[in-house]
């Protein structure tokens, strides 16, 4: 892990950095786009670029997050940097599982399965080893779940590009 990587994982419980970071997330979705998931968060955490159906316009969504391996599936946290309502993409994954991930340049079709019980407290594990400030966001969301979700390789890859979001 890189030094500003660390520096990152430390200020991340600070409500300014959510702040700015929020502002940051449309720059990080077009750069994750093009570059098919290689630079995420500028390569300081481990992130990935999911695409979701939206669920009232039915158009593809893509939105940059940071993730945690688990085997060969892909863990990711509807924290919304603490915000007291649930992130779209999070949103969009309750009501169709099906998406993709751009990952390290490689693009995954995943379906979303929604953790629970003893399952959930194992991911949120790895999820607040990976990012610590997960903890104080919680506390932050005004007692909303935040949702966790197991991100399942499906097959092949789908064709073409990312679509835009």
């Amino acid at each position: 892990m890189s030094a500003l990587g660390n520096i990152t994982r430390r200020v991340g419980h600070h409500r300014w950095f959510g702040a700015a970071a929020r502002l940051l997330v449309p720059a990080d979705r077009v750069v994750g786009r093009l570059t098919r998931g290689r630079v995420v968060a500028l390569g300081l955490i481990p992130s990935l670029v999911i695409t979701t159906t939206g669920r009232r316009s039915g158009k593809p969504r893509s939105n940059p997050l940071l993730y945690v391996p688990d085997g060969d599936t892909y863990v990711v946290i509807g924290s919304n940097w603490g915000q007291t309502q649930h992130p779209g993409w999070a949103m969009n994954l309750l009501a169709e599982p099906t998406a993709a991930v751009d990952v390290k340049g490689r693009r995954v079709a995943v379906r979303a399965e929604l953790a629970s019980g003893a399952e959930r407290d194992r991911l949120w594990q790895l999820l607040v080893t990976e990012w610590p400030a997960y903890r104080t966001y919680v506390r932050r969301a005004g007692g909303r779940e935040i949702h966790i979700f197991r991100l399942v390789p499906t097959g092949p890859p789908p064709a073409g590009p990312p679509p835009a979001g």
